[in-house]
């Protein structure tokens, strides 16, 4: 009789214990999130957001944006450094993340198969939004000389990574004052590298594409005086007759110390996404960021607003999620 009522309780403890486990194991595949991405047991999906080096916006930015985005909705976001946007929609395209900083133009070169995506063109991305202008910045020093573009030649001078977005804006500037790579001793270096190959004397100058004030060229001001240098309004127009992804740009006095303003060009820094994300998730996403603007504290927030986030984008598709947002406000392109 004893041994009866052992064997009928460990058969009741088996069956328990069955039930326990299989229960656990729906919990866990209901909370599972899409390819790509991740997912921890409160049902929230951990997603990565591709920035760029530390010396520029994007990444400081990031963090920001990545927090507003977590505090708001069911995505955890997580910031990553990379060689920016030409890097970052590669990485995209590769489901290796899901969403990413970049350019506008490279965006555009992305979806379009040229330049540097030649003959390659990246179909699984979407737009989000436009976030703020991106200036290109020719930067050197006053004991540099250097006062014109068409001074750079014979000079040391980075042009960014082979790709970047830096690379093709100072490609395309070479050649609307007559000049080619040929014509400079070009490195590619980040933006941090060529910062500090100007203070070191390695290099003479640098093309630096992003918002401004830019982290690396602030911490080249605090040593030495900083020469932005200006683009004619001539060289101006006909840069964006040939490449409308630009707009004319100013860089006010004070910044990095400069003693007056200085005429540049600007294009879009925007937010991509990778198609295969939730429609409704994606809509979270964009309303949490363009409804908490004023959370914010970095320089660029002011520029992020939800009339101007559709300036710029082009013929790049918005993601479902984010169309929907946008067309509640009243915003189309």
């Amino acid at each position: 009789m004893k041994k009866s009522h052992k064997g009928l309780l460990f058969v009741m403890l088996l069956t328990l214990s069955m039930l326990i486990a299989a229960c656990g194991s729906g919990g866990n595949e209901s909370a599972s999130g899409g390819e790509g991405s991740s997912s921890n047991e409160g049902g929230s999906q951990n997603l990565s957001l591709l920035t760029g080096g530390t010396g520029g916006t994007y990444y400081p930015l990031g963090g920001q944006i990545g927090k507003i985005i977590s505090d708001n909705t069911d995505a955890q976001i997580t910031p990553q450094t990379s060689g920016a946007s030409a890097e970052n929609m590669d990485t995209l395209r590769a489901g290796e993340a899901e969403l990413a900083f970049s350019q506008t133009d490279i965006a555009a070169y992305a979806i379009e198969g040229k330049e540097m995506f030649e003959g390659d063109p990246i179909d699984n991305i979407q737009a989000i939004g436009s976030l703020y202008p991106e200036t290109v910045q020719l930067v050197t020093t006053a004991d540099s000389g250097i006062k014109s573009v068409e001074d750079l030649k014979g000079k040391a001078v980075s042009v960014g990574a082979p790709g970047s977005g830096a690379y093709i804006n100072a490609m395309q500037i070479l050649e609307i004052h007559g000049l080619t790579v040929d014509d400079i001793k070009a490195q590619n270096l980040s933006f941090d590298e060529s910062t500090d190959g100007i203070q070191s004397g390695t290099i003479d100058a640098a093309f630096v594409t992003a918002g401004t004030p830019t982290g690396a060229v602030e911490a080249l001001s605090a040593q030495n005086d900083v020469v932005i240098v200006p683009l004619e309004d001539d060289k101006i127009q006909s840069l964006i007759e040939k490449y409308p992804y630009y707009s004319e740009e100013t860089i006010a006095s004070g910044t990095y110390n400069i003693k007056s303003d200085v005429k540049t060009v600007a294009v879009k820094a925007m937010l991509v996404v990778s198609k295969d994300l939730d429609e409704n998730l994606v809509y979270e996403m964009t309303k949490a960021l363009y409804d908490n603007t004023d959370k914010i504290t970095h320089a660029k927030g002011e520029f992020i607003t939800t009339e101007t986030a559709l300036e710029g984008l082009g013929k790049m598709e918005l993601h479902p999620g984010a169309a929907k947002y946008f067309e509640e406000k009243g915003v189309s392109k």
